[in-house]
């Protein structure tokens, strides 16, 4: 009979591996009830509490600059730190040399000084109010960035506020733009216009890359040697302005060149009334691109006082502010559960409305990402992407039940439970007779503080835009403004966790 038992057994596990969340009990259902095999569902409670992050890894290749005041969260400010990209080998052609007599010449560029230098800044979104009047501040860095991708970063090791490049005041939203430009389309119907700031330069630095390019091109090999050796990069801040926050997706540094128009033979061509034939040309060799360090920064300074002071609900806050930490009853299930096998664990967060913050309130964020804590360095470092196994992915569920819900966790669940019970195993073995239970759990929890918790943390997904398969390449934290009030605090309505699992009942 028990043999018979545990080949049903063996049964009910395939079964359940071959399901999926909506699943979980079948195959386990469909077994007679005489075989002794029986399904149920138990809630247990965990605790959760806010935890301010004072930084987060932030690789990306977006560039916020601005600052808010929100009515909850006070002010934020965003400013970020770019090196700039140089294609391999870019060279600026020489200069024009012509030979009067016999119609020859050599080069194009007309006289040696550029004729504008730029620093133009693209984006196509931002946060807050478009038409609220904002500067920017640029500063040249005088010292190469180091690979600290970290919120937190101190810009002023960088730069010297003596090398300011130039300021501008603008909008969002640039209302100098005719329709004309803005709504423009290209032959396949897609925009034309991009959103962009430009910073007029002074022409000296402009001459100075032209000058350094014909007199030393082997400076300009690649982006690793421009950047030691010619240009470190920029530092944009927000000067002023209290409402917007701009999503800068490139940052290029534009020379406008003056060239002769010349003949087959290199001769320059002349117009009809005898004089040269110019044209001014835009080089676009330095940019911001994903292949450069890019560092942003954040500034909320009220975030640790409301994390800490308001406990009868817990908070989500991006960016680089606020993170839920929950503990996870694991000894409770496993002291109830020894014998059973866990299917499914299900752990949902409930949305508390939204205070009304005005016309430009941050919204909750759309993607969670439920990760073990100890791991919570390795996965954005390491570019990881959700496993199911200790990191979840949750969307926020706006119009029906208003919560990120993570229907199965059980893997978590399993594989923490089943790590301390493998290195008590471990443990004791090496202990034999000395081994002491009370003496090696307080020592676990003194070396593993973490072992039961994780965080629930505002992310964006990237996904691979090149084909249909919606495959996720990319979980980076989100840097954009946003927050939720979630049901839990350490004073507030405990959360539920929901274990369904499988018993066996011998004859």
């Amino acid at each position: 009979m028990r043999t018979r038992h545990i080949g049903l057994l063996l049964l009910a596990a395939v079964a359940w591996a071959s399901c999926d969340d909506s699943t979980a009990t079948l195959g386990i259902d469909m077994l007679p009830q005489e075989d002794g095999i029986a399904t149920h569902t138990t809630t247990y409670t965990a605790q959760s509490r806010s935890v301010a992050v004072d930084s987060v890894y932030a690789k990306t290749s977006t560039g916020y600059v601005g600052a808010y005041t929100d009515p909850k969260f006070g002010y934020y400010e965003a400013s970020f730190l770019t090196e700039l990209n140089c294609t391999n080998n870019y060279r600026i052609p020489a200069r024009y040399v012509g030979d009067d007599t016999n119609r020859t010449g050599t080069g194009t560029v007309a006289g040696d000084t550029v004729a504008s230098v730029d620093l133009v800044i693209y984006y196509e979104d931002w946060f807050g109010d478009s038409l609220n009047a904002c500067r920017l501040n640029v500063y040249e860095l005088n010292r190469k960035l180091e690979r600290n991708r970290y919120t937190d970063i101190e810009p002023e090791q960088y730069y010297d506020p003596a090398d300011l490049l130039t300021s501008k005041a603008y909008t969002a939203f640039d209302t100098s733009v005719p329709d004309s430009v803005r709504f423009a389309t290209d032959d396949s119907g897609n925009s034309t216009y991009y959103p962009h700031i430009t910073l007029p330069l002074s022409k000296e630095l402009g001459n100075e890359l032209l000058r350094r390019n014909w007199e030393h091109p082997e400076d300009f090999a690649d982006a690793e040697t421009f950047i030691d050796r010619v240009f470190k990069g920029v530092y944009i801040e927000n000067d002023y302005g209290d409402g917007t926050i701009l999503y800068i997706d490139r940052v290029d540094l534009q020379l406008t060149l003056c060239f002769h128009v010349v003949d087959s033979l290199g001769y320059k061509m002349s117009c009809q009334d005898g004089s040269d034939s110019l044209q001014y040309l835009v080089s676009t060799a330095f940019s911001s691109t994903k292949e450069v360090l890019q560092a942003s920064r954040f500034q909320s300074p009220e975030t640790k006082r409301i994390a800490a002071e308001e406990t009868g609900w817990t908070y989500l806050k991006s960016p680089a502010g606020i993170f839920t930490e929950i503990t996870l009853p694991y000894e409770q299930i496993a002291a109830e559960h020894a014998a059973d096998t866990i299917n499914a664990v299900r752990l949902s967060f409930t949305n508390y409305r939204q205070d009304d913050g005005g016309d430009y309130a941050m919204q909750a964020p759309q993607n969670v990402l439920l990760l073990r804590k100890e791991e919570l360095g390795s996965f954005f470092e390491e570019n990881q992407v959700n496993d199911n196994l200790t990191s979840f992915l949750a969307t926020h569920n706006a119009y029906g039940n208003n919560e990120y819900t993570f229907s199965n966790i059980a893997r978590l669940v399993t594989t923490c439970i089943n790590e301390k019970n493998n290195a008590r195993l471990a443990a004791r073995q090496a202990a034999g007779d000395a081994w002491d239970e009370a003496q090696w759990e307080a020592q676990w929890k003194a070396q593993h503080p973490d072992w039961d918790k994780v965080l629930l943390i505002p992310v964006n997904v990237v996904y691979d835009t090149s084909t249909s398969s919606s495959t996720i390449t990319s979980i980076e934290h989100d840097l954009s403004p946003s927050y939720v009030r979630l049901q839990g605090g350490p004073t507030g309505e405990e959360l539920k966790v929901e274990v369904t699992y499988t018993s066996f009942n011998a004859d």
